[in-house]
Formats: C-alpha cells, structure tokens, sequence
C-alpha cells in the first residue's frame, strides 16, 4: 500500500499544505497516491500557537502522485484569481515536472479563453470557471462521461480522470504570466450575494 511519505506529497504534507481532503490515500492503480482538497498557497501569519486558516488556498484539488518519483504528474485546481498563479507555483515547487498536465480554472478570465502558461518549469492550461465545478469542468474537457464514473469511489474516479488528463493535448495560445495579469479581470469576492 502506497503510504503518502514515498511521494512528491510528502513535503506539501509536512508543510501542511494538504487541507480540507475528500481524498488523502492510495489510489486503485498500485503505486499512486490520491489527495482531493484544498492547497494552502500562502499562510496567514501566526502569532504563538495559534492555528489560522491560510490566506489563500487553491480549491477543489485533485492531484495523484507515485511512490518512489519525486513530481506530481497530474494537478487541477481553482484559483479565485489567476494573478494567484505565481503562488501556486512557489508552493508545490520541485513537484513540478516538465512533461506534467497542470490545469486552473481561474475565476476571472474571459469565459471564452483559454490559455497555456509556461512557469516553474512546467506548462499550465488556463482555463475559466465561473459557475461550474473543476471536476464538471475537467469531466467535460477530457471528454469524460459523469455518468460512467457514477459507480465509481472517490480514488477510482480520480484513477480515471488522471489517466485521460495525462493524454490531454491541446494548442492553446501561449501567454506569459505577466500578459496573464493584463487580461485578467477584476477578483469576485466569493462572500458576496450569500445570506449572512
């Protein structure tokens, strides 16, 4: 059983960056471990031994990883803001690999765009969210039927969602993040329109 200690988790893990997990185990396929929930990107400042929630998190992770290498193959995630790319990228820093899919819906990006962003030495799909789920999102990206997961458990459907991201192509424009910064709209406040 692949323990969370032999994979590129373990230091987001000891940082305690893995929060809020839906799934935090070994998957189906031997050798791969799954974490569904949220990536702490920056921490709030704490004063004595306090615990405060971070500052800014990624949500609605869904990331594998295999014992014994020391990248995470495959990463998705929703960032409020695109501007939050710079962060992200800090935070799962040697994890990233060149030949690795990275996918962010972003919040404020034009709902018709998409994008490729080159950073820390891997390649980024840029991709807007604005009502929808990562995981409806990616399902309907990859092509992937909801209905044939439905059966599935938690670390199976992530399995096959994993699989199909890492055949994923596509030949989006090319964007820096600092041309990202100038397309990018204003950050919705995420609070806003509940009842309080």
């Amino acid at each position: 059983m692949t323990t969370i200690d032999q994979t590129a988790f373990a230091r987001l893990d000891a940082e305690k960056r893995l929060t809020n997990p839906v799934l935090k185990e070994a998957t189906k396929v031997p050798g791969r471990f799954g974490f569904r929930g949220e990536l702490a990107i920056k921490f709030a400042e704490q004063f004595a031994d306090e615990a405060r929630p971070p500052e800014v998190s990624s949500a609605q992770v869904m990331a594998i990883a295999n014992a014994g290498e020391k990248g995470i193959p495959f990463f998705t995630s929703y960032l409020l803001s695109f501007g939050y790319l710079n962060m992200l990228v800090d935070a799962l820093g040697d994890t990233l690999q060149p030949d690795g899919k990275y996918f962010i819906f972003c919040n404020n990006i034009d709902l018709l765009k998409k994008y490729q962003v080159h950073m820390g030495g891997a390649t980024f799909f840029i991709l807007p969210l604005d009502e929808a789920t990562v995981y409806n999102e990616l399902l309907e990206l990859l092509r992937l039927e909801k209905g044939d997961l439905k059966k599935l458990d938690t670390a199976a459907k992530l399995d096959v969602i994993a699989d199909k991201a890492l055949k994923f192509t596509a030949n989006y424009p090319v964007i820096t993040y600092e041309e990202g910064l100038k397309l990018m709209g204003p950050v919705r406040n995420p609070n806003e329109n509940r009842p309080v």
